[in-house]
């Protein structure tokens, strides 16, 4: 039996924030691993540092250098090495901001930066290397974005990201999603975000109140890449958005060495499922510089996806896709039945 009470009652989620691990050492030790040689994870944090909050640490497997979550947070050298074709800005994010905070993408929709801070810094982030101090909604351009609404009359959703945007604290988060929930343009209100995965005690009483006033809808996309991300803390986390009429979906990313077989991605759909949320979108990397160790061939990732297939039941496959830089939408790369790219 969950209990909702139990997540949503705690509201002190940023002093846990302020106990998240942010040296390379310090995690190591915890998790009983070998702390004599860190200069090359030292190196590879000097430019994107390293954070990791304590409630993802303890799912993480002690004395195992290879475990799936430690690999998507931990720096490592590779990170240092460059490639070609892996860029800065690898999905066009600065040709497609139209103003400071706001990215136009897609038809119908705006994407609004709100922040530029995570609770945990994933190694493979397409954003890494942002500009976040120009591009950030801060309440000050609250009236900004009412006005490009105004001037883009098909805008009918806005998505929140960030960074987080539930990295915001409740009362700022509140004068955001209130304001966009009283302009009569907006039908639904998007929010992407890892914190339910990473520190779900952040799905607070004061949160939950705010979504459920809305009479937009409200859609939150969680994160998620590994079932063992998923335990009964995020579940209840889940459950708490669910009952409050919240449509709960996840993104995932193909990443080498961590979820590139089916196995494990079926395994995670299943269990997001169980978690009373639908599986998305399924994202090949999207090649940033730092991230190439992460990359899988695509043939692979075809293969895998055409036995993800024939293993789940429908809804609960996701779509394959890749955003391209000035695309008008997210690229379908589906299989047919035999296998072969169409």
């Amino acid at each position: 039996m969950i209990h909702i009470e139990k997540t949503s009652l705690i509201p002190n989620w940023q002093q846990e924030l302020q106990s998240a691990f942010t040296d390379i050492d310090t995690l190591l030790r915890f998790l009983k691993l070998d702390t004599q040689e860190l200069a090359e994870h030292y190196r590879a944090a000097s430019d994107f540092p390293l954070l990791v909050t304590r409630s993802y640490a303890e799912r993480i497997k002690k004395a195992d250098w290879n475990d799936p979550l430690l690999l998507q947070v931990l720096p490592c050298l590779d990170e240092l090495e460059t490639h070609e074709g892996y860029l800065s800005d690898p999905v066009g994010d600065a040709q497609a901001s139209k103003s400071p905070g706001i990215i136009h993408k897609y038809h119908g929709r705006i994407l609004v930066i709100t922040t530029g801070a995570c609770a945990i810094h994933c190694r493979y982030c397409f954003r890494r290397e942002f500009p976040y101090s120009d591009n950030s909604a801060n309440r000050s351009q609250i009236a900004n974005i009412q006005q490009y609404l105004a001037e883009n009359p098909d805008v009918t959703e806005v998505i929140l990201s960030g960074g987080d945007p539930l990295m915001l604290s409740d009362s700022k988060f509140q004068y955001l999603f209130e304001s966009l929930s009283n302009n009569k343009q907006i039908q639904r209100i998007r929010i992407h975000t890892r914190l339910p995965i990473v520190l779900p005690n952040r799905i607070t009483k004061h949160l939950l109140a705010t979504l459920k006033s809305s009479r937009k809808k409200v859609v939150v996309v969680i994160h998620a890449n590994h079932s063992n991300e998923l335990n009964d803390e995020v579940e209840s986390a889940l459950l708490a958005l669910k009952n409050i009429g919240v449509t709960l979906l996840n993104q995932t990313v193909v990443l080498k060495n961590i979820n590139n077989n089916t196995p494990t991605l079926t395994s995670l759909s299943t269990r997001l499922f169980e978690c009373h949320t639908l599986p998305y979108y399924l994202h090949v990397l999207d090649k940033v510089n730092g991230a190439a160790h992460f990359d899988t061939d695509i043939q692979h990732v075809h293969s895998i996806y055409a036995e993800m297939q024939k293993q789940l039941p429908g809804y609960l496959v996701p779509k394959l896709v890749r955003e391209e830089q000035g695309k008008s939408h997210k690229s379908m790369l589906q299989t047919n039945y035999w296998g072969i790219n169409i």
